[in-house]
């Protein structure tokens, strides 16, 4: 069995069939039912070339006269490298002769390229973004290559994915200090707000590459996500040090409906970095230390109590001490911070002697004391951690860890075992945030008004 599969192109002149590929099957079986992938790719391709030239020759014909009703005469042909989904193609490009009755700086100019200015499709540049965001630019341009008639590499996926969060990036705002704006009472004739938004932030490190500025390490990475109360969560993140930390959390809350006149919980471990990033965003904001961070902090002290041998110089026992770091919980679990302070003072005073020791006893010293400036610089931000569990409300920032996971460690630390520039990784960070919050998608359309590929999301509602 023979099959021949023509195009047909109907103009105002007339119609024209040539034709695109020609394949036999024989026996019926599960390698000959259909078209093969190779047979798929060909076919795509040669579509792609008797497309793309009819849309030329069109395009030139109508350019190719002036306003004035002359013919532009032809100066020159060059060619364009334009890669598409189904291959890379060479377009003749031709460049005329500027009409005199035009007042152009220019002697002569090239329709085609004005036309088309970055030698790219926006399909292609979404799918190579999307998929460079969610694994490394290598296995992006094999898995391009292995489903679609191109020849693309890792270095061409590295360029585009970098170049679409550089577009992201331009239209981030400056930064500015305070985003509240107006009054009390324009606040209040705002229309009934949603329920609280409540916003963790927490950090994460990737490994850095060295370069002529640093040495090879790791950098920090602030990752946050807001949850509204009865909606899907959306992320942010951005390498520290990054100049408008503030301006994409408000972006963030704003994308999700945020007023003035609306709650807002901000979770955070404390850090000065995460705190100052949290402030002046909302006039109802508040801000609670995350109960996670100070759980943990009690285990590892009490991990550490565990070893204490007892000793004779001290009026205290490790079982006692132990005892002690759990009535410190008691309080912090109920917001009294004073209580919990006490406590943590008259433990670790015995201790003080041995600090300068290299013994279990100076470690667990070291420990309690920096617990305590940890408790008193935060002391503000402790809320009943009880009474807000029993109303259902958060008092952790687990969604967080969650979301560091995805955003960090399955892109950029476990899953794939190299070291960024800070500059790399930001971008990429850009992206990835895109895509994991389904945004990636609006955003291209906003670029390209016919941007028509359907995310999964859309196809859904349709």
């Amino acid at each position: 069995m023979k099959f021949q599969i023509e195009l047909t192109i109907q103009t105002d002149e007339g119609a024209s069939t040539s034709e695109i590929i020609t394949f036999e099957r024989e026996h019926l079986s599960d390698g000959t039912l259909g078209l093969s992938l190779d047979e798929a790719k060909a076919l795509l391709a040669q579509l792609q070339q008797q497309i793309v030239a009819q849309q030329i020759d069109a395009f030139v014909d109508e350019v190719r006269t002036c306003d004035c009703g002359q013919i532009h005469s032809i100066k020159g042909h060059h060619t364009i490298r334009y890669q598409t989904l189904f291959g890379t193609l060479k377009l003749s490009s031709p460049r005329f002769y500027t009409c005199s009755c035009q007042d152009n700086e220019y002697k002569s100019f090239s329709p085609l390229r004005q036309a088309l200015k970055e030698h790219i499709t926006p399909e292609l540049l979404y799918l190579q973004s999307k998929w460079a965001s969610l694994m490394s630019y290598g296995m992006t341009a094999d898995l391009l290559k292995d489903v679609l008639p191109i020849t693309t590499n890792q270095a061409t996926v590295y360029n585009h994915t970098q170049q679409v969060a550089q577009r992201i990036e331009d239209e981030v705002e400056e930064e500015a200090h305070v985003y509240i704006d107006g009054c009390e009472m324009v606040w209040a004739e705002l229309p009934i707000p949603d329920m609280p938004l409540t916003v963790g932030i927490d950090g994460g490190y990737i490994r850095e590459r060295q370069d002529d500025k640093r040495k090879a390490g790791v950098c920090e990475v602030i990752v946050g996500k807001s949850i509204p109360y009865d909606g899907k969560g959306k992320c942010f993140a951005y390498v520290s040090g990054d100049d408008r930390p503030k301006r994409r959390l408000h972006n963030l809350l704003k994308s999700q409906g945020m007023q003035h006149n609306q709650t807002v919980t901000f979770l955070s471990d404390g850090g000065d970095n995460v705190r100052d990033l949290q402030l002046f965003l909302n006039p109802q904001a508040e801000h609670l230390l995350d109960w996670f961070h100070v759980t943990m902090r009690i285990t590892a002290i009490r991990q550490m109590m565990k070893g204490l041998k007892p000793h004779p110089d001290l009026w205290i026992s490790p079982e006692d001490m132990f005892a002690q770091m759990e009535r410190v919980k008691w309080f912090l679990w109920h917001g009294n911070a004073y209580k919990a302070l006490d406590v943590l003072h008259r433990i670790h005073e015995p201790l003080e002697i041995w600090y300068d020791q290299n013994n279990k006893y100076g470690k667990t010293w070291k420990a309690l004391e920096e617990f305590y400036h940890y408790i008193e610089a935060n002391r503000p931000f402790i809320p009943n951690y009880g009474e807000r569990y029993r109303h259902g409300e958060r008092i952790s920032t687990g969604f967080v860890e969650s979301a560091v996971n995805q955003v960090i460690a399955k892109r950029f630390a476990k899953k794939q075992q190299m070291r960024w520039t800070r500059q790399g990784a930001h971008y990429l960070l850009q992206v990835r945030v895109k895509v994991l919050n389904e945004d990636l998608h609006t955003q291209f359309q906003a670029w390209y008004p016919q941007f028509n590929i359907q995310s999964e999301k859309q196809e859904q509602v349709a």
